[in-house]
This record gives C-alpha cells, sequence and structure tokens, in this order.
C-alpha cells in the first residue's frame, strides 16, 4: 500500500512537472509569436532588426525549455531515490518481523514439547495414585476388621458408645459453661439489659406494624385509581416525593393504602388524598397545593389538640409544651395512643396524691408531661425520659415535676414521693386490661405457642406460662434430666423462644426438677 502511494505521488509530480514545463514553453512561444507581430505590423524596414529579435527570443526560449527539463529530470530522480529508499526500509522491517515469527515459533514448540512430557508424566503418577489408594483401602479395611475382632464391638456398637460418652461429656461441660455465662452476664447487668430491650423493640414491631403503620382512605369509584396514579405514575411519584408516604394501590376494590413509620406523615397524606378525591382535580400542582393546606391544617389540630387536653385538667401549660402534647395525638406505644396514655397518667397520679396527701398539682402535670420527649425523641438523641424533664424544665416547669419525670423509667434514682407516684400511674396506664392493643384470641395463642415449644422438649413433663406470659415454668422428669441437663435445658427453651416466638419485653424461664418419695407411717 505504502509502495503504490508513493508511485501515484511521483506520477503526479512528473505530470506536475511536465505541465509546467509545457507552460513554460507556450509562453515563451507566445511572447515570440507577439514580437514577430509586431515587426510585421511595424513595417518592412525594420526586418532586420525583427529577425535579429527573433533569433534571441528562440534561443531563450530553448535555453529556458532546457533548464526546465533539466529541473524535472533531477526532481523524477530525487522522487525515485526516495521511494527505493522506503522500499528499502520496509524490506528490512519485513525481514525482522518475519524472524521474530520463527524464533517464536520455536519457543512455542519447545513448550509443546515440554507440556507433553509432563502430561506423559502425570498419567504414570495417577496410575499409580490409583494403585496406592487401592492399597491404602484394602488395609484400612483390614485395620476395621482386625480392630473388631480385638474390642469385641462392631463398628456400629462403637459408633453408638463413643456418641454416649461425649454426650454426656458436652452435657457437663455446657452445664458448666452456662452457669459461667450467666454469671458473667449478672456481672455486666446494665449491657445486657440494654441489648435485651433493644432485641424486643425489634421483635415487637413485626406483630403491630401492619395495624399501626399503614392508612387505607375509600375510592368512589375505581377509575380514581387511575388518576392518582395518572400518566407514567407522574401523580403518584408526586404525592410520595411530597408526603414521604408510600400510595400502595393495589386490586383492593375501592381503597388505596398509605404506608409510612411516620404517623404525623401518613395523617398529611391522609387528609390531602381525601381533598384530592373530593376535589376530582388530580395533577402535581393540585397535590402540592393540597398537601401544603394539609400540613397547615394538621399544624393546627395538633396545638388545638394540646390545648384541648390540658384545658380538660385544669392545667396551663407553655404553648410550645401544648404543641409538643399535641403531637402525641399521633405517636403511638405497643398500640397505645400517647396523648390518651398521658391524659389518663395524669389522672391516676392526681388521684394516688391526693390519697397520699401529696402536691396533686404537680404530680398532674408530671403526669402530663412524663411522655413529652416522645413528641422529638426521633430528632434528639437519648432516652424519652432524660428528652421529656429537659423539655419540662427548658419551659420553666418546677424541680419536682422535672425530677418525676427524668425517674419514671429509673433512669435516675427517684428522690421522692412524687416520682414513685408517676411511675405506679405509669404501669397502672400501661398494664390495665385494653391499654395496649392486642386481640384476645392473639393473647392466647401466644400463651399455647410458648407452652407447646417448652413441652417439645423430651425432657420436659409440663410446661406453664405465668404472669402474661412474661414467665414460664417447665417441669422435668427427675429420671431423664439431672442437674446438668435441667441447666442446660433453661438454656436451650431461652435460645429456643428467642428464635421462633415473637414477643414484647423479656420471658423468664424457670426449669423445675422434683423427685417427691412418699412413705405412710401406720
Amino acid at each position: 500500500m505504502g509502495s503504490g502511494y508513493n508511485a501515484a505521488s511521483g506520477a503526479e509530480r512528473r505530470e506536475v512537472t511536465s505541465v509546467s514545463t509545457y507552460t513554460y514553453i507556450g509562453f515563451a512561444m507566445s511572447l515570440v509569436a507577439a514580437i514577430v507581430m509586431g515587426f510585421l505590423l511595424g513595417g518592412i524596414p525594420r526586418k532586420r532588426r525583427e529577425g535579429e529579435l527573433l533569433a534571441t527570443a528562440q534561443e531563450d526560449a530553448e535555453r529556458l525549455k532546457k533548464e526546465i527539463i533539466l529541473e524535472g529530470r533531477q526532481e523524477i530522480q530525487s522522487l525515485r531515490e526516495e521511494h527505493e529508499e522506503r522500499a528499502k526500509r520496509r524490506d528490512d522491517d519485513l525481514a525482522r518481523s518475519e524472524e521474530r515469527i520463527l524464533r517464536r515459533e520455536d519457543r512455542l514448540s519447545q513448550k509443546a514439547t515440554y507440556l507433553e512430557k509432563i502430561e506423559i508424566s502425570l498419567r504414570a503418577d495417577e496410575e499409580v495414585l490409583e494403585k496406592l489408594k487401592d492399597e491404602g483401602t484394602r488395609l484400612l479395611e483390614d485395620g476395621k476388621m482386625q480392630l473388631e475382632r480385638v474390642a469385641g464391638w462392631t463398628r456400629q456398637e462403637a459408633q453408638d458408645q463413643l456418641l454416649k460418652v461425649v454426650e454426656s461429656e458436652s452435657q457437663r461441660f455446657f452445664s458448666r459453661k452456662i452457669e459461667a455465662i450467666e454469671q458473667r452476664t449478672k456481672d455486666e447487668a446494665e449491657q445486657r439489659a440494654a441489648h435485651i430491650l433493644a432485641t424486643a423493640v425489634q421483635r415487637y414491631a413485626s406483630e403491630y406494624v401492619e395495624e399501626n403503620t399503614v392508612s387505607t382512605v375509600a375510592l368512589p369509584s375505581e377509575e380514581f385509581k387511575g388518576r392518582i396514579i395518572g400518566r407514567e405514575g407522574r401523580n403518584i411519584k408526586t404525592f410520595e416525593a411530597l408526603t414521604g408516604v408510600e400510595l400502595l394501590v393495589d386490586d383492593t376494590p375501592e381503597m388505596v393504602v398509605l404506608s409510612c413509620f411516620h404517623p404525623i406523615r401518613r395523617e398529611v397524606a391522609r387528609m390531602a388524598l381525601i381533598r384530592l378525591i373530593e376535589d376530582g382535580r388530580i395533577h402535581p400542582a393540585q397535590i402540592e397545593e393540597k398537601v401544603q393546606r394539609a400540613q397547615s391544617r394538621l399544624a393546627e389540630r395538633i396545638k388545638e389538640e394540646g390545648r384541648k387536653a390540658a384545658f380538660d385538667l385544669g392545667i396551663d401549660l407553655h404553648p410550645e409544651l401544648s404543641t409538643l402534647l399535641g403531637r402525641l395525638r399521633y405517636r403511638t406505644s405497643y398500640g397505645q395512643n400517647q396523648l390518651t396514655h398521658s391524659i389518663e397518667v395524669s389522672g391516676i397520679a392526681k388521684a394516688l396524691a391526693e390519697e397520699l396527701g401529696v402536691d396533686a398539682n404537680k404530680a398532674k402535670r408530671a403526669g402530663l408531661l412524663h411522655d413529652i420527649g416522645k413528641a422529638v425523641d426521633h430528632e434528639v438523641d437519648g432516652p424519652h425520659a432524660a428528652i421529656s424533664a429537659d423539655m419540662a424544665r427548658r419551659y420553666g416547669e418546677s424541680k419536682e415535676v422535672v425530677q418525676a419525670i427524668a425517674a419514671h423509667h429509673e433512669d435516675i434514682e427517684p428522690s421522692g414521693i412524687i416520682d414513685i407516684i408517676i411511675q405506679a400511674a405509669d404501669t397502672l396506664s400501661a398494664a390495665r386490661p385494653g391499654a395496649r392493643q392486642e386481640m384476645y384470641e392473639r393473647y392466647i395463642q401466644r400463651l399455647h405457642d410458648l407452652e407447646e415449644l417448652c413441652r417439645s422438649f423430651p425432657a420436659v413433663q409440663e410446661a406453664f406460662a405465668l404472669q402474661a406470659g412474661r414467665e414460664v415454668r417447665v417441669m422435668v422428669h427427675p429420671d431423664r434430666a439431672n442437674d446438668d441437663v435441667s441447666a442446660k435445658l433453661a438454656y436451650d427453651i431461652a435460645r429456643a423462644i428467642e428464635e421462633e416466638l415473637n414477643y414484647p419485653g423479656e420471658i423468664k424461664v424457670n426449669v423445675i426438677r422434683q423427685t417427691q418419695y412418699t412413705e405412710n407411717a401406720k
């Protein structure tokens, strides 16, 4: 390709040179013709002079022609030499490349020969290994037969005996291990308690997620589902982006579901969606307007809820505390509404204080504000009792009220009778029948599952769930389980409960082994 390109370039240059030569010759001939014509027109007396000029012009033209031809030949010669030099370099490169290829072929051939030798050697080694394997298998079988003859046991009998020994040793080992772990756990009570509480909260979430994290909105007709979704999902994407709530449009007839763990966002979304359905016009601009209006209306409703609760109890609160109190209307704990719970604790604390002859007003205020930190505990780090106490202190509540709020979960040591009253009122409100949502059938089923799980262990004779499922007492067969086995059984049952059951709080496992002998004296 390179030689063709050079040849074409030489041809073009020769053509240019020839054209240039002809141009010069043509120019000289024209000049001579013009001179001759001039002399002819100038008259006969000038003929001699014209002849001389004509001869001179012819000589110049001839000399110019020779010079141009010489230059063209020189340029052609230069191009020919350049082309030959390039061809020579290309031939040298091809020769070197060919030499490299030949050397590489030699190396590959040597490698192939080496690999063939290795393959032959591996095949020989494989045959030797197969022979050794067969010989080892035969020797192993012979050794097993000799061991069975010497020991007087078959292989299965030896395995069974070994398993019994290992099981007995492991039971004693695990029993001692469990005792050591429990002792170390008692020494680290605070860390263990924090872990248990965190685990209990995580497990309980699955029991009330469906009931307390979704809201349903009825639709006038099925066609509203298409409007809510919008073209290419534009409306539903806008709605979810503005509210932070997941809008679920499924096959449920004339109904959509709003899902969100944040109750205030979910309420804003519910109010906005209801307004959009009533209006009938659903598009991004209308959605933004309805969401903003719903947020404003909900903020006013929260303030009104807080003011109403304080007014009903005859308590004068700071406006900010009233607003925070109203936010508890959209918080729940184990299914119990926190504003209702706070009002109930306030009433119980007032009644207890009056019976004990303590300042009822302070007890009532502390009871109403004891969980106020739950309105902002997702924004501030720390336990809600400490947050509640800090909020009460910030807005001018007395030291006794702040102390009672801070101590109602024993995050700090109680220092007065009001502290104990708030603890008792909080426990009574949470523990009374019907305070926390749990269906009766679900409650019975949970106790039944707990007892059945305990009875599934072979050594267990009977199991009883006590204290609303917070404790289980397990009776074991005394002839099947000694003290070491009973200790390990308590550990195994506790781990099985953690893995297989969902429950709030903590379950205490008591394993009881009792042997009783009776005789009659006559």
